[in-house]
């Protein structure tokens, strides 16, 4: 033992594999592997785990057509992975090389990669998972009565059971294909034993069907552990994009979400998505990518995208973002990776900027992109009092009611408040009393009228821009907002108020809804806008600048702009322009450069002049100069964004304010303004002309409570 111990090498170092004399000095010949030995190499380089297993099968189940998808996991898939779909199935004369290497339906020629518009097309998954897993595959076609049931072992039809036949067996089924993987690596065990947790491998699957239940719309998606009652996700076919988010990523991604869009015929690219808001970050960033509807990463596009957070977002702050990139197929090499994990595409740099900056927009657009998601739409047509639904009744069709005869004594459950002066539920609160109080004492400006006749509007571009008003209308809302008794502000933060609609109590954002109405009133108003003057005259140039410098100090990269070129390019603009906006927008700017007045559209509310620096520097890059239906459309917009109430900082009272006196007096007097104007000037004007669009239905409006509900429920203390 002694001897045997003196004759082993030290530890660490490298054994040499024993040769005969017969070997030494002679190459080795080259042998070509056997067949068995390439197909699980090859099987390797494709189904890494499970998750990969499961991601080729949705794709083929995609492809067939199915809406609905069904997956059971056991043992994180390693045990078994099965996929039912209700696709058009496999024809039974295909079952036979259903598992051999490179059969597939997607191609026929190489050139038909620069055209594939399909998920998987190189006919390889079904085949590696045949070789290192036992296969089933169970599918029936739609203009067959029966199903057939086929065995795989090794890319080839196998029997079920030593002795029978190998032959696809007859059996019941729905219409659809189901794909049962079992024992998966059971003939790798170097790789079954590199799985640490079936725990692990199954938050990976959930993850990856989550991925593409998001992004498969009018697909239904179902997955559940093996022997659990309850599923861990359930989407249906119906549900929106919005709604899957919410339901797989929960309510706080989903009620900060901004929609986006960017497209570009020179690159040949469309992209689609969903992204969070700057109200909204984590600690390591959610990229849901999809480049033409297949599951890739990109480490390139997400570096991007946290660029583009990292000047909205604070310091480590991450967003979460889904993005669909459609791109031209002969543009897109989708054939370096086995797994298809990665794309090549060209322009790649040009499409990412051109994602970014739209992201980038619209996250600068506070006060037109701030949503909250609604919990209850509302629920179809406006009731009349006369024709209230009974329990167990529809409320979205009308029923005639038949007159009565003698008096009936009023339900109190649709007994609702019709004098708008009595006592408000804000007032027993003491940040809107204290408002109240101050804003009661706010003067009026000083009004002069002008004996100027009307403009009546022939432009065609604005024409059709009322009409897109118009057939956006949604017609409850609008008549809710027709007949609301205002009840108050619940958040001035959130720009957030209540009305009463009916037997309705409405969570109104007030910040959107202004928006909604002065871009509207600039529609209606065109050419006869009242006028705002500025006595005396502003450097137009002095007022670009403080916009500019703000602008520079709030960017991501200070180097990113010379603000002094940026405000002689924009005010070079607004100079030469001065006469179609002194006849248009009564904007008025003098040769020399002197700003003198601004369109005023709401008599009794002046816009904050903290606003004008930066809505001026928006209307060079963010006004649509070139074509006449979208300088309109754009300028108008911009000037519903100054004319939107500001977000002020927290009132006194609540946690996060300061105390009273740290509170300057320019933010105390101004809160009272905001506060006088919603409640006496914004929403009568909305009671009289706001036309609330679907759009705003989206985002901007939240049924809270309906008085007969709650009077069911009171009734019954």
């Amino acid at each position: 033992m002694t001897d045997a111990m003196e004759l082993d090498e030290p530890r660490g170092t490298k054994r040499k594999a024993p040769s005969s004399p017969v070997d030494e000095g002679a190459p080795r010949r080259i042998k070509a592997l056997d067949q068995d030995v390439v197909n699980k190499i090859a099987a390797g380089e494709i189904i890494v785990a499970p998750v990969h297993a499961l991601k080729e099968l949705i794709e083929n189940a995609v492809d067939a057509g199915s809406t609905v998808l069904e997956v059971l996991v056991r043992d994180g898939g390693l045990k078994l992975l099965q996929i039912t779909d209700n696709g058009h199935g496999i024809d039974k004369e295909d079952l036979s090389i259903l598992c051999e290497r490179f059969t597939t339906s997607k191609l026929k020629k190489f050139e038909d990669l620069g055209n594939i518009a399909t998920y998987g097309f190189r006919g390889e998954a079904l085949a590696s998972i045949s070789h290192i897993a036992h296969l089933t595959v169970t599918t029936r076609t739609k203009n067959t009565d029966l199903a057939y049931r086929a065995h795989y072992d090794g890319g080839k039809l196998a029997p079920a059971k030593p002795g029978q036949s190998a032959e696809p067996g007859r059996t019941h089924g729905r219409p659809g294909t189901q794909i049962t993987v079992e024992d998966l690596f059971y003939n790798v065990p170097t790789r079954r034993r590199a799985f640490r947790s079936p725990s692990d491998e199954f938050n990976k699957i959930i993850d990856m069907v989550g991925r593409y239940a998001i992004h498969c719309a009018g697909v239904g998606f179902s997955c559940k552990k093996y022997g659990d009652s309850g599923t861990t996700i359930s989407i249906q076919a119906t549900t929106s994009t919005i709604d899957r988010i919410r339901q797989i990523h929960g309510s706080n991604v989903a009620n900060e979400l901004i929609e986006f869009t960017a497209s570009d015929d020179r690159w040949g690219f469309k992209a689609s998505g969903w992204a969070t808001n700057a109200n909204y970050h984590i600690k390591k960033t959610t990229l849901l990518l999809f480049i033409n509807h297949r599951s890739v990463e990109s480490s390139n596009i997400k570096k991007a995208v946290e660029q583009t957070y990292s000047a909205f977002l604070p310091k480590n702050g991450h967003p979460f973002v889904y993005l669909s990139l459609e791109i031209d197929p002969q543009r897109v090499d989708v054939n370096v990776h086995p797994t298809k994990r990665e794309v090549n595409f060209l322009n790649e740099d040009e499409i990412i900027q051109c994602i970014c900056e739209n992201i980038r927009d619209k996250l600068a657009a506070v006060d037109t992109s701030r949503t909250f998601m609604t919990q209850t739409l509302l629920p179809g047509s406006m009731i009349s009092d006369d024709s209230t639904p009974q329990d167990g009744e529809s409320s979205s069709a009308k029923t005639p009611v038949a007159p009565r005869k003698t008096p009936v004594r009023a339900n109190e459950s649709t007994m609702v408040r019709t004098d708008a002066s009595v006592r408000k539920i804000t007032s027993m609160f003491p940040t809107a009393a204290s408002s109240n109080a101050v804003g009661d004492a706010a003067q009026e400006p000083v009004y002069e009228t002008t004996d100027r006749e009307p403009i009546l509007c022939r432009l065609s571009s604005v024409r059709e821009l009322r009409s897109e008003v118009r057939d956006d209308m949604h017609h409850e809302l609008t008549e809710v907002f027709a007949n609301h008794t205002f009840v108050g502000i619940v958040d001035e933060r959130r720009r957030l108020a209540a009305i009463q609609g009916g037997i309705k109590l409405f969570l109104i954002d007030y910040g959107r809804a202004c928006f909604e109405y002065f871009y509207q009133v600039g529609l209606t108003d065109f050419g006869n806008f009242g006028v705002i003057k500025f006595q005396p005259a502003l450097d137009l140039r002095a007022v670009l600048k403080i916009g500019a410098e703000s602008e520079k100090a709030s960017a991501a990269d200070s180097d990113a702009f010379d603000v002094e070129e940026v405000v002689d390019t924009v005010a070079e603009q607004l100079i030469e322009r001065r006469e179609m906006m002194l006849e248009y927008f009564s904007l008025e700017i003098s040769p020399a450069g002197e700003l003198l007045s601004i369109p005023l559209l709401l008599k009794g509310y002046t816009p904050s002049m903290a606003k004008l620096p930066m809505f001026l520097l928006r209307l060079g890059p963010h006004v649509n100069w070139t074509d006449e239906k979208a300088c309109f459309e754009t300028f108008l917009k911009e000037l519903a964004t100054f004319y939107v109430p500001e977000q002020l900082p927290v009132p006194p009272g609540s946690d996060e304010a300061a105390e009273e006196e740290d509170v300057p007096d320019e933010i105390k007097a101004r809160r009272a303004q905001i506060h006088r104007a919603v409640e006496h000037i914004f929403f009568p004007a909305f009671k009289a002309r706001l036309v609330a669009t679907k759009s705003f239905m989206k985002g901007g409006v939240l049924e809270l409570a309906s008085l007969k509900g709650l009077y069911r429920v009171f009734e019954r203390c």
